[in-house]
């Protein structure tokens, strides 16, 4: 399974930024997905969008984040 603080950690309290499309966002938090028994992947949030990956790190879908909420 992908260690997501060896991967997103130093992404949280640095300048470092998640290139999106050519689009650098910082990054604000990630964790792990699941269907209520096991787990199905992980997700990365950033500023504007959170992106899902599977337990494999293959990208799934980019969601726009609802910031009026």
């Amino acid at each position: 399974m992908i260690n997501l603080d060896e991967r997103y950690h130093s992404y949280l309290n640095s300048n470092k930024r998640f290139n999106i499309d050519g689009i650098k966002e910082k990054v604000i938090g990630y964790g792990y997905s699941d269907d209520g028994k096991s787990l199905t992947g992980y997700y990365v949030t950033t500023e504007n969008y959170q992106m899902h990956y599977d337990l494999e790190g293959t990208f799934k879908r980019k969601e726009l984040r609802n910031l009026n909420n």
